[in-house]
């Protein structure tokens, strides 16, 4: 039995002659937390919307728990959207507005509505009515409507674009809560990098409409961790010196004659004097290390001006 719970294979959308989508591939398993990155404009929503259903997509395939073509209609009844936040009534509350859906949609029992305002903290609100909701308490309710069919995947759209940091923080530890507590699935797109290094088990880096990554959390961190990257004419003598005279252990070489060292961070001139005194040319020596906005940025070429 497969625990991919989306695949998506060469997904394109046009808008006459505007390419949003280019031929995408994209998979998330069972449990993860897949973060899409992108500017505003990569075409995030688009892939979003073409997933659930709310956009047709030009070519291409997308499998939801195996289930392709026909099929893909009762595998979305295992899903939760957030794209934007829903048009809910002003003038109810979010019980009433809760409730208005749950018959609309055909979804059974009354104790759904209570459930899902307790799970997103909102069961306090009381006669409160939408209109006079914080931008995060709107937020939150869209979140509890994504719920109430109970998902196994939910799907995010710039779930946190305008929360202040309060805000934030409370969106995450919901998402994250149930990840951890009912292994939901989530794909969560954002231009909030920093925000989404913080929930993100993996991700995928899309610009322009094309995917131009898919990497784990993990082998991104390894990719951009803090080291001293030396350049050299010999790096076996280099890694020789290196130690012979200050013991290095933790590094790594790497093709056209680089080497990264993971220690001794705080001693770049001292690596430096000594490669040179055993012997070793010395061509370049850096500090690295990256955050996940410096790798994005990196990979799309720098900043752009518009």
């Amino acid at each position: 039995m497969t625990d991919t719970v989306l695949a998506v294979r060469g997904l394109t959308k046009r808008y006459g002659n505007h390419l949003a989508v280019d031929r995408v591939e994209l998979t998330v398993h069972k449990g993860q937390i897949y973060g899409l990155v992108g500017r505003n404009g990569a075409g995030k929503t688009t892939i979003i919307r073409m997933i659930a259903a709310q956009t047709v997509p030009t070519e291409g395939e997308i499998s939801l728990f195996g289930a392709t073509g026909k099929e893909l209609s009762s595998m979305r009844t295992r899903t939760g959207v957030m794209v934007e936040i829903p048009s809910f009534y002003p003038y109810l509350t979010a019980r009433q507005n809760l409730e208005y859906y749950r018959i609309q949609r055909g979804i059974p029992g009354k104790g759904t509505v209570e459930e899902v305002l307790e799970e997103v903290d909102l069961a306090h609100t009381g006669k409160k009515t939408f209109k006079n909701f914080s931008l995060g308490m709107k937020q939150r309710l869209g979140l509890a409507l994504a719920l109430m069919n109970r998902p196994d995947f939910l799907l995010l759209d710039e779930p946190i674009n305008g929360l202040d940091p309060e805000g934030i923080v409370e969106f995450r530890n919901l998402l994250l809560k149930l990840n951890r507590e009912r292994q939901t699935t989530i794909l969560i797109s954002s231009h909030i990098l920093p925000e989404l290094a913080n929930l993100a088990t993996c991700y995928g880096f899309l610009d322009n409409g094309v995917m131009l990554e898919q990497i784990s959390a993990k082998a991104l961190e390894e990719k951009c961790r803090a080291c001293i990257e030396v350049g050299v004419d010999d790096p076996a003598a280099a890694a020789l010196v290196l130690e012979q005279q200050l013991e290095l252990r933790d590094y790594e070489v790497l093709p056209g004659n680089l080497l990264r060292l993971y220690s001794l961070l705080d001693q770049p001139q001292q690596v430096a004097r000594v490669l040179v005194e055993g012997g070793v040319a010395l061509r370049s020596l850096e500090s690295r290390g990256a955050n996940l906005e410096d790798y994005f940025l990196s990979m799309i070429g720098g900043v752009r001006h518009a």
